[in-house]
């Protein structure tokens, strides 16, 4: 069967759109993928250049919690961290009932003192020390607070907190 003039061309032009259809939609995969990853890089970059611009910031941040955290010596540590919760529970007034320190050594960076602290007094006396220990220089994170009340008119409560304070060892030299 012979072809004549214009079927000759169609059939070239079905063959060339085809060819084409093969060639360019692997080729918009790749486009729409390389656009999302310049995406990802701008958005990367952006946030690399707002780190630059707040490095003083940042570096005032970490020496200001380097200085505050505790000792890197664990019995160091603890006498501070002891010394401090008896200053701020002293000064506000509330008695200390029970201390449970533990250690935690999750980092070779860092050693955690995880304290279960229990005190009684009056709301305001247990809202003081509270204030003064999260207004406290040392490094402790607050992580639970249980406010029980002792008698029937809720005049004298007991408060438990859970308290982990962040002890940075110093780096290994190489």
């Amino acid at each position: 069967m012979k072809l004549n003039k214009r079927e000759m061309i169609l059939v070239l032009l079905t063959g060339a759109v085809v060819a084409l259809a093969f060639i360019l939609m692997p080729l918009a995969g790749q486009w729409s993928a390389r656009q999302a990853q310049i995406k990802v890089l701008r958005a990367k970059v952006l946030e690399g250049q707002q780190l630059v611009k707040r490095e003083d910031g940042i570096r005032s941040h970490w020496s200001e919690m380097q200085s505050n955290s505790l000792a890197a010596n664990p019995s160091a540590a603890e006498q501070q961290f002891l010394k401090a919760l008896d200053e701020w529970s002293r000064s506000a007034g509330v008695e200390l009932t029970s201390l449970m320190p533990q250690w935690k050594n999750e980092s070779t960076n860092y050693l955690t003192l995880a304290c279960r602290v229990e005190t009684a007094g009056d709301m305001a006396t247990l809202s003081r020390f509270l204030y003064s220990l999260e207004k406290g220089p040392l490094a402790l994170k607050l992580d639970g607070v249980e406010l029980t009340s002792r008698d029937a008119l809720g005049q004298q409560m007991t408060l438990g907190l859970e308290l982990n304070g962040l002890a940075l060892l110093a780096p290994a030299k190489k």
